[in-house]
């Protein structure tokens, strides 16, 4: 049975598959969510977004070429592993008022590797590149991960937390901007090219809000919890949902160009 073929039915399952999920939180945000709560709807919102973002990406895998089809589906399995984490993340702070810390790094611990894995993936659809380029990124976002993580859950120093967490971050930069896999960039097409620019940029400046985030939050006590979940929330947006329609748009564009 051809990729093709599994994808045709596995998708359309799984976005129906879904749908009680949905259902069943929207039932109990109903019950739960108070209008001035701005954390929990920034939570809803998002994860209603992060949804309809993965029907897309699942759907659209449909239009582009064979080559581009992972590419897809690894940008649906990002958000659909966030929208499952956001709503669990939303009835933490609901019910508790706390700040979902647990559940929002399971999340990232899952959907940042596979966003690094995005930049291997687009890289190898059009040009030579080693299994090296994939082993770096994932070893930057892991390290980069659990330092954020036991900074943040005070497992260790918070100051020893960011400093681990900032190592793991400059090593991803240091690899998609002079390292080997700008390299191989460079021998892409140029909407390839174009699209690991912006999704770099990405990396750059919108992953640059979690460091902010956790430097303000944890070490000067510049920002409070509640800001803290809604500046964490948003940059989920440009960081998942934007970087996934980057890589809709060159998958597109290179499927139509045949």
């Amino acid at each position: 049975m051809s990729l093709t073929t599994i994808l045709k039915y596995a998708i359309p399952a799984t976005i129906i598959s879904s749908l009680p999920l949905i259902a069943n939180a929207a039932d109990h945000a109903g019950s739960n969510l108070k209008a001035d709560d701005f954390v929990g709807i920034s939570f809803w919102f998002i994860s209603m977004a992060l949804v309809a973002a993965t029907a897309f990406f699942f759907l659209e895998t449909q239009r582009v070429s064979a080559k581009w089809k992972t590419s897809l589906t690894v940008s649906g399995l990002v958000t659909l592993v966030a929208a499952v984490h956001y709503f669990y993340m939303r009835d933490v702070w609901v019910e508790t008022g706390t700040s979902p810390t647990v559940f929002r790094y399971i999340d990232w611990l899952i959907t940042v590797p596979l966003l690094m894995i995005e930049f291997y993936i687009i890289l190898r659809a059009c040009t030579k590149v080693s299994g090296g380029v994939f082993w770096k990124l994932m070893i930057g976002s892991l390290v980069m991960l659990v330092g954020g993580y036991l900074g943040e859950a005070g497992y260790i120093n918070t100051t020893l937390g960011f400093v681990i967490g900032m190592v793991g971050w400059i090593y991803i930069l240091y690899e998609i901007f002079a390292g080997e896999a700008s390299k191989a960039s460079e021998e892409a097409p140029e909407s390839v090219r174009s699209a690991f620019s912006t999704m770099r940029w990405i990396v750059t400046i919108g992953w640059a809000i979690y460091p902010i985030g956790y430097f303000m939050g944890y070490m000067t006590d510049g920002v409070d919890a509640a800001s803290l979940n809604i500046i964490y929330n948003l940059a989920d947006v440009l960081n998942k949902i934007a970087f996934g329609v980057i890589i809709w748009n060159v998958a597109v564009t290179e499927s139509e160009a045949k």
